[in-house]
């Protein structure tokens, strides 16, 4: 199988559908999509029992304990039978082409050993793109200082070797994993191919200043999480701006850490 579309869920009821027609128009068929539920409540087993009865496509479902994003991504990494993971938010769509360009443009890397990364660009539901477009139409970066210099701060999506997440699955025992400590970690060691075309829909919601608040209060409660995520950046062979501010936020957290925060 070339791709498992994996979706780590909870209580998104009222959203997964959106996954699930994005994967219904696909124009390539050869792809299973594994949802995780991680402790849902609102009737998510149910939901996917119905997409099964009428999908042309395999439909697995893992229910888990709740126990945080990246534990679920962590399980749905193990039972990938895909060649690539991709993951697709449950509140998320896909273009129908999403899994076609995927596929040719990863057939086009001259040497995919190297490559554990193929990044799109995301643009929101009214066509708006996310962030600024790559520096050419398609972009090799082999290191980590490169991939965070075309990655850039915008949302990008993009598919990954399966065997390669297993490698650098996420460190499990807090309830929050930065996501970019595990890509950081694979770009030490492989390359990643970016390519300027927009093929995840996302959704934004305006949060304001009270959810930033909470971000590090939740940030702060996963204190090992947050300080290996600051100190192997600031660690690295990055621009000296980087190093600087991550250097400071693992101050800051160390900080949180030693005060023994807690979230409201």
């Amino acid at each position: 199988m070339r791709f498992t579309v994996i979706t780590p869920t909870y209580n998104r009821v009222h959203t997964l559908n959106r996954v699930y027609e994005s994967l219904v128009q696909q124009t390539f068929t050869d792809f299973e999509w594994l949802v995780i539920d991680d402790g849902s409540s609102d009737g998510t087993d149910a939901l996917v029992s119905r997409f099964k009865e009428s999908a042309s496509f395999p439909i697995r479902y893992e229910w888990k304990p709740n126990g945080g994003k990246h534990t679920a991504m962590n399980l749905g990494v193990k039972l990938a039978a895909g060649e690539f993971v991709l993951f697709l938010d449950s509140d998320d769509r896909c273009t129908a082409n999403a899994l076609e360009r995927f596929d040719h443009h990863w057939k086009l890397i001259p040497n995919p050993e190297k490559f554990s990364t193929l990044a799109s660009l995301c643009k929101t539901p009214d066509g708006k793109l996310v962030g600024n477009p790559y520096e050419a139409d398609v972009v090799d970066a082999c290191t980590l200082a490169d991939q965070l210099r075309v990655r850039g701060a915008a949302e990008r999506w993009g598919i990954n070797r399966t065997d390669v997440l297993r490698e650098f699955l996420f460190p499990e025992g807090e309830r929050f994993v930065p996501e970019a400590l595990v890509w950081n970690r694979i770009a030490r060691k492989y390359a990643a191919r970016f390519v300027n075309e927009a093929l995840r829909i996302y959704y934004y919601e305006p949060t304001g200043d009270t959810l930033s608040a909470k971000t590090v209060g939740i940030r702060a409660c996963s204190p090992k999480a947050t300080l290996a995520y600051y100190r192997e950046l600031y660690q690295s062979p990055v621009p000296p701006r980087l190093r600087i501010r991550a250097a400071l936020n693992w101050l800051r957290f160390r900080t949180h850490k030693l005060a023994g925060t807690r979230l409201p």
